[in-house]
């Protein structure tokens, strides 16, 4: 497995669709595995959603529950789940609907698919939501070697229209995939991130997440914050093609990444299964240092899972393979996984406060550690193995 794709929320169950080979623990055969949850830490696997077939391998995109029945695939009393993703071959990227009327258990796929093709070879992993304010729906769309994030809105999910493009800023060392734009409040009102990930370039090289933060009028995405500093969602090696949940219950703004890096994402060693998921994080953005911060922590639900450490402790050894540490010389934390087999290095994250002042909670897992720091200022995720 490896991107999360179709986060949507629906009847008391999230769900969860990915990426996935259901041939074998290599890359290929991409179809769209699926799993739920009552509580986003245990999940129960489902068949697979969406196969590849003679059409195309099913590559990333994004679900939503269609409300209004804008598609027509369902009725207002049972709305439809609609699923929009890239259909891949070798030589074109286009982007295809389907369609679930039992809550995400069945598909079909729109008998008149593709919904958008440019005759392009890589225009990939559209993530739409519905624009309340402006009644429609609104996608956003990676042009990856032009490094570019494309916006679209629609009515009806099969017919879409060109708003405008973003970009290139930021990181461009690689190409840009896996969008996502959504708004967040925050003092004095609200504004909108937008996530855009990054192979290879990423700030520990290989795979990378950055964002931006701006406003959007419906048509053109203005970054605003940062302008000359590309801020990076995470500070590991291991968080990648992060999407966020549409209709998550009272507004929250929940999270998943991809756990690895494609510069080693082949050689993990394990068995039965290759490929694993973050914990989820609840986004939300803060005045931090008189500045509008984006605070990722895990969600409440996890809370039992993470462990504080106190930051006198420090360099604290969480086992044979991770230590955690303060960089005086750079005011950083800092993950070590020297020692770890599959891939090495220390990864830092700076502080804003001094290190006596700096909470700090990691979730350790198997083969997996996500630190977070400053209450969520910064985080670090990284794999490590025997």
């Amino acid at each position: 497995m490896n991107d999360p794709n179709g986060l949507v929320y629906s009847k008391g169950r999230y769900h969860l669709f990915f990426q996935y080979n259901p041939e074998g623990i290599d890359h290929g055969n991409l179809s769209w595995g699926h799993a739920t949850s009552t509580d986003l830490i245990s999940w129960e696997e489902h068949p697979v959603a969406l196969r590849n077939d003679e059409i195309g391998m099913i590559f990333s995109g994004s679900a939503a529950v269609d409300h209004q029945n804008t598609s027509g695939f369902g009725s207002l009393e049972s709305p439809p789940m609609v699923a929009i993703y890239t259909n891949h071959t070798d030589t074109n990227q286009s982007q295809h609907i389907a369609y679930s009327n039992d809550d995400g258990l069945t598909w079909s796929k729109y008998a008149g698919n593709p919904v958008l093709d440019w005759n392009l070879a890589e225009f990939r992993d559209p993530k739409v939501m519905w624009d309340e304010k402006r009644g429609h729906w609104l996608m956003s769309l990676a042009r990856p070697h032009e490094h570019q994030i494309s916006f679209y809105s629609s009515g009806d999910l099969k017919s879409w229209q060109h708003l405008s493009d973003f970009g290139p800023v930021g990181a461009i060392g690689g190409v840009w995939e896996c969008p996502d734009l959504f708004e967040l409040s925050c003092e004095g009102g609200s504004k909108w991130v937008l996530i855009v990930s990054l192979n290879p370039g990423g700030l520990q090289g290989g795979s990378g997440t950055q964002y931006f933060i701006g406003d959007f009028d419906g048509v053109t995405f203005t970054q605003t914050q940062f302008l000359n500093e590309t801020k990076w969602l995470d500070f590991g090696a291991d968080y990648y093609a992060a999407v966020s949940f549409n209709d998550a219950p009272d507004n929250r703004r929940i999270m998943i990444g991809w756990m690895s890096n494609w510069d080693y994402a082949k050689l993990l060693p394990t068995e039965p299964f290759r490929g694993q998921m973050s914990i989820p994080r609840e986004i939300t953005l803060e005045n931090r240092g008189g500045q509008i911060t984006l605070i990722q922590r895990p969600v409440i639900e996890a809370g039992k899972y993470a462990i504080d450490l106190d930051p006198s402790q420090l360099p604290f050894k969480v086992n044979e393979h991770v230590t955690i540490g303060w960089d005086d010389a750079s005011s950083a934390i800092y993950l070590d996984r020297s020692a770890s087999s599959h891939a090495g290095g220390v990864h830092r994250a700076p502080v804003t406060p001094s290190l006596k002042e700096t909470a700090v909670k990691y979730i350790l897992d198997s083969t997996s550690v996500e630190l977070f720091i400053n209450d969520g200022e910064a985080t670090i995720t990284d794999l490590f193995f025997n």
